[in-house]
């Protein structure tokens, strides 16, 4: 709660000032306990801290993203809905599901539905070689386990499940039960290990991540009804793959998506807002923290912030 508190709308811009009761977090990065050293800092948990650190903390295994790409083939249709009889008498219109989304749409609500997956793992075949002494256990290959689990939120109109369903019948002709060629049906996948920091984005970041290629969905699990379930129904599907490769690493192409060793990223600094940036630092904190709305406002009302929600701005804001 505030001391003093107040306020007045100009224009478009809504712009408060008031004087808090307490000013321990105004320079957070300015504070001299922070400088200070506890022990020796080349203790084992003094390096261990510092490796922590140096890493931007640990990787949380809820902070993940999910991003398919559907086959060329694979058309879902426009929406679309049909009528049902609830009573008899009143006729209520159910949505085809399906069909309630475009192709790349629904896609992305998928992705963004998977309530877990696995991160693929890669296995180095090996056989025993001896010629004179200890064998040695000699790669002579590398392999994927070729699949990868996965989960999924479904609505009621289960759209999540019936996406699947509809790329599997790229695989086989329900009628003729013939096969389709491989190349029609296969696609790719990204899994994104994202930040964990609430501060400066970073909870949006990707900081890792794997696309795995010629995936189909092979498997579409069971869903198991009861009415002494408290839950909502889940969609588990079971991918098959060929090979994966690290996005941050590995050539793909003739582009390098990544260097040859992973480099840490590197931690933003307070050059937030651009120019403005050095000057709102340099204002009261009660002033910078009006300067700083005003700024992310003018961002969200200018053309570019009004479509792409703030994130784009001209160079000076």
């Amino acid at each position: 709660m505030a001391i003093l508190r107040g306020g007045r709308r100009i224009g478009n811009y809504d712009i408060r000032v008031g004087l808090p009761r307490d000013r321990s977090l105004d320079n957070v990065q300015g504070d001299a306990r922070l400088r200070q050293r506890q022990g020796n800092p080349e203790s084992t948990i003094g390096r261990f801290i510092a490796n922590v650190a140096q890493g931007e903390g640990f990787a949380r295994p809820t902070r993940y993203l999910v991003r398919i790409f559907i086959p060329n083939k694979l058309q879902i249709d426009a929406p679309g809905s049909f009528s049902v009889s609830d009573t008899g008498d009143v006729p209520v219109t159910v949505n085809k599901g399906i069909n309630a989304m475009g192709g790349q749409e629904l896609a992305r609500n998928v992705g963004m539905m998977c309530e877990n997956v696995e991160m693929p793992s890669r296995n180095v075949a090996s056989e025993a070689h001896q010629v004179y002494g200890p064998k040695r256990d000699m790669p002579y290959a590398y392999t994927f386990p070729g699949t990868i689990g996965a989960s999924f939120y479904a609505d009621k109109f289960l759209r999540q499940r019936a996406f699947f369903e509809t790329w599997q019948k790229l695989i086989f002709d329900i009628n003729s039960h013939n096969l389709n060629y491989y190349d029609e049906y296969t696609s790719e996948i990204d899994i994104y290990q994202l930040g964990q920091s609430t501060t400066g984005g970073d909870r949006d970041r990707i900081t890792y991540g794997v696309r795995l290629y010629e995936v189909y969905p092979k498997t579409i699990g069971s869903i198991e009804y009861s009415y002494g379930a408290d839950d909502i129904v889940k969609v588990p599907v079971t991918m098959a793959y060929r090979y994966w490769r690290n996005l941050t690493l590995d050539q793909i192409g003739n582009a390098t998506v990544g260097s040859s060793f992973g480099k840490l990223p590197e931690i933003r600094t307070s050059s937030e807002f651009g120019v403005f940036g050095g000057i709102l630092n340099k204002l009261p904190p009660e002033l910078k923290r009006v300067g700083r709305d005003v700024i992310n406002q003018t961002r969200r009302n200018l053309p570019t912030g009004r479509i792409t929600g703030g994130r784009v701005f001209p160079p000076f804001l």
